[in-house]
């Protein structure tokens, strides 16, 4: 008789992300109120062989530094590049060597129901994996930044285990490609990411160049809804995006 495998496939595939990415996702500690208000937990993924991470705005908030942990117990003080509330997205730099870079994948080639890994830093918990499937696309998520309110689109939807401080880490498909930015937790079995597509790398590019992101803005809240078969037909697509809310002042 052949012994079983020690790991089923589902097994294999998970303990081979998270061995690939937890060294490359640090758990973050950022000041508030100049360290007068204690300390925001959160995580960042390698970016760049030079020292560029990426995490969310959110995370990063008015601090200009902090400090990034890593798994294999190195530790370097980061700046603040540049923050982009409207996608939760920013960059941060460390003033050390770091891990080298996560490899990034397409979130527009995600289907639902495709297994996904998060790697992050829970509650402080560095170096933490969960796992679970894209359970919806296309969400949106509203947040607030200076009192007014903003959208974060086109959101990725897991039941993926996250928790405070699972915010800026690595949200990866079955071959270790980062695909999202875990960036809300909301409610039980309920997480949200920003994806890793086109329009998130020309957010980064310009964060990483000018340290801010300049765009038009419209508003709404839109999901997707599948379209009638008149106007199917007539559009020559199976779907388009509903106005679900239109945001004050949008």
């Amino acid at each position: 008789m052949t012994a079983d495998p020690p790991l089923d496939a589902y097994s294999r595939i998970v303990t081979e992300v998270a061995a690939e990415l937890t060294p490359k996702v640090a758990s973050l500690r950022v000041p508030r109120d100049g360290g007068r208000g204690g300390e925001s937990l959160g995580s960042a993924v390698v970016y760049t062989g030079d020292g560029f991470l990426l995490t969310n705005a959110h995370v990063v908030g008015r601090a200009q530094s902090g400090t990034a942990l890593f798994s294999d117990g190195t530790a370097a003080s980061f700046t603040v590049v540049g923050a982009d509330p409207l996608s939760d997205l920013a960059v941060v730099r460390a003033n050390g060597p770091t891990p080298p870079p996560a490899e990034l994948g397409e979130a527009d080639q995600l289907i639902v129901g495709q297994l996904v890994v998060a790697v992050g830093s829970p509650l402080g918990l560095a170096g933490s994996v969960t796992a679970g499937v894209v359970s919806a696309l296309g969400r949106s998520l509203p947040t607030r930044s200076a009192g007014a309110a903003r959208l974060v689109e086109d959101v990725i939807q897991t039941d993926a285990a996250l928790n405070p401080g699972n915010s800026g880490g690595a949200l990866a498909d079955s071959r270790s490609r980062v695909v999202g930015i875990n960036t809300a937790v909301a409610g039980i079995g309920l997480g949200l990411a920003v994806p890793v597509n086109a329009t998130s790398r020309r957010i980064i590019s310009a964060l990483m160049q000018h340290g801010r992101v300049r765009r038009a803005y419209l508003g709404l809240v839109s999901v997707p809804a599948p379209l009638p078969a008149q106007l199917r037909e007539r559009f020559g697509r199976p779907s388009g995006l509903r106005v679900a809310e239109v945001v004050p002042d949008g």
